[in-house]
């Protein structure tokens, strides 16, 4: 066979037989023992020679790298790319091929070999490829994927293709917070070099050189390397880039190809909701496991101000390490979280703003003074930690007993106005006991009364927080245990008017007045709810008043204008 062979795309009658929307997902292997046979789809038909290894296959785009031999349905050879002794590379679903080798080939493991049976819709159609491929021919390939690597369209438009050159480790990838650390070469498509580097650091979000890098390295895992072909609106627009420093030009919408390495990168993470506490591991830890609220744990750590003056410093030159209970206001609070977010080992700096450290007024610490509204930084090595018994590891008892002792520093600190974390104890407290199918009676009653207690301390909470929602369903749980729980139904009816619920808020006072009808508290808010009737009965009339005023004051239309002049 002559070498310029290589399998031509079908000719456009062949095409034409097939329409894109009729064909179906090729089956894949999964299912396939070694000497069966499938058809796949479309009548091409898939018989396994050998097993492949892992789980992963080809997708579109993706240059693989197979060894062939195709034949007639009568056994005559004619073509081979093992007689010839050179692998086939092409890319995968580009029409660089009979659309059969494209359908099954992506149904392949690496090193699987397998028996295509290709239909003349699939292959050369009623053209054939003469002298050797007669029209309408079906044709047999016995095809062995060696190889492929993967060709993947970042942003889904063509702007950022990537090609792997080195696989790299494990499964994860940067975000956008992390410290990541690459080395890089970027060339134009004349071979000109314009910028590299052996390693340079930079946030995956703020990003370095060009758009691509920071969106590329984003689908790269730790020791990858990858090719990068970067079109001008990823690289550096239709403008280009002009010359700085050892750095060549950049024409205007200019193609660019990086080499592009990622070596490693520190994970940064958000410890709260209004990201004003920030966690960099600066060395993973041990394990999966980490402190829960309650545990006690041992760190060395150093605090420093913006200007590196340190203020404290613990756990070193000999020293134990300091030791506190998680979630006991022993720590500021920002420090507390990212504590609960660490493994055993694990090295991290913790950066925490004022709002989660020592607020608007200066702190007298150990070293020094740290100023109102400073942002503040840790460096802390969890040494070691023992976590709060769980629920699961307790017995009756002690679930009842822990369960109490919730509810008693939930009662502390909502005396003290500390009304959040009050919130977090009541919730444990009613976790603890929650299932209680395997309770004794005694021990039943015990927990009806704690979740009864808690839950109603708990709306309590969500009041002073406005969590006007939530303070309903606290109740209404209540409720569902005691539905003459004239506390339940009170706080209810004031979670019930700050919604604006004033019906269900009345019908929740009059039973409980009709429970308890000297309920001071009760008749209070009886008045205060009337008080909110007549306000929105006023609103409501005045808005409608407004309405109608603004109605007949409009001005006359024309027709109306020209009846009174008739």
């Amino acid at each position: 066979m002559d070498d310029d062979f290589e399998f031509p795309a079908a000719n456009n009658d062949a095409e034409m037989a097939m329409d894109d929307d009729d064909m179906d997902p090729p089956v894949g292997n999964s299912i396939l023992k070694v000497g069966e046979e499938k058809d796949i789809g479309n009548g091409l038909k898939k018989k396994l020679l050998k097993e492949g290894d892992g789980w992963e296959k080809p997708s579109s785009g993706d240059e693989v790298e197979v060894h062939y031999v195709g034949t007639l349905l009568d056994g005559t050879q004619f073509d081979s790319s093992r007689d010839r002794g050179t692998p086939f590379k092409f890319k995968l679903g580009q029409g660089q091929v009979i659309k059969g080798w494209d359908e099954g080939i992506k149904t392949m493991k690496k090193g699987e070999k397998a028996l295509f049976t290709i239909p003349p819709e699939l292959a050369y159609g009623e053209s054939g490829s003469p002298p050797t491929i007669p029209s309408n021919a079906t044709l047999q390939f016995e095809v062995e994927l060696l190889s492929w690597t993967s060709v993947k369209d970042i942003c889904k438009d063509g702007g950022i293709l990537k090609k792997v050159l080195t696989e790299g480790e494990g499964w994860q990838n940067p975000k956008d917070l992390d410290e990541v650390i690459v080395k890089y070469e970027a060339r134009l498509e004349d071979g000109t070099v314009v910028s590299k580097s052996d390693g340079v650091e930079f946030i995956v979000n703020d990003g370095y050189f060009c758009p691509a890098l920071s969106k590329a390295v984003k689908t790269m895992k730790k020791g990858e390397k990858a090719f990068l072909t970067v079109k001008h609106q990823y690289g550096f627009g239709e403008k280009g880039r002009e010359a700085t420093g050892d750095e060549c030009d950049v024409p205007p919408n200019a193609t660019i190809h990086i080499i592009l390495e990622l070596v490693s990168w520190k994970t940064v993470s958000e410890i709260t909701s209004d990201k004003k506490v920030l966690k960099k591991i600066l060395k993973e830890g041990e394990g999966y496991e980490k402190p829960n609220d309650g545990a006690i744990v041992q760190v060395k750590l150093i605090g420093k101000l913006q200007d590196g003056t340190v203020f404290v410093k613990k756990g070193y030159d000999e020293e134990p390490p300091f030791e506190f209970r998680v979630d006991e206001e022993q720590v500021i609070e920002g420090l507390d979280r990212a504590v609960k977010t660490m493994k055993k080992g694990e090295i991290a700096l913790v950066t925490v703003q004022p709002e989660h450290a020592f607020g608007p007024s200066e702190s007298q610490q150990e070293l020094a003074v740290v100023p109102g509204n400073s942002t503040v930084y840790y460096e802390v090595e969890m040494v070691s930690f023992v976590k709060e018994k769980e629920s699961w590891d307790m017995s009756t008892p002690e679930k009842i007993e822990a369960a109490g002792k919730k509810k008693d520093e939930g009662n502390a600190l909502f005396k003290t106005g500390k009304y959040e974390r009050a919130s977090k104890r009541y919730e444990k407290a009613v976790k603890l006991i929650e299932y209680d199918s395997s309770f004794g009676e005694d021990e039943k009653q015990q927990a009806k009364l704690l979740k009864v207690t808690c839950n109603l301390n708990n709306a309590a909470c969500k009041l002073k927080l406005k969590d006007y929602k939530e303070a309903v369903k606290l109740c209404t749980k209540v409720l569902e245990i005691e539905s003459q729980n004239v506390k339940a139904l009170y706080r209810r009816a004031q979670a019930y008017i700050h919604l604006v619920d004033l019906d269900l808020a009345e019908l929740d006072i009059k039973k409980a007045l009709e429970i308890d009808p000297d309920n001071r508290d009760v008749k209070l808010e009886y008045k205060v709810l009337k008080e909110k009737v007549k306000e929105y009965n006023r609103k409501d009339a005045q808005f409608y008043g407004n309405i109608f005023t603004k109605m007949l004051g409009q001005p006359k239309s024309a027709l109306q204008r020209t009846r009174q002049v008739q």
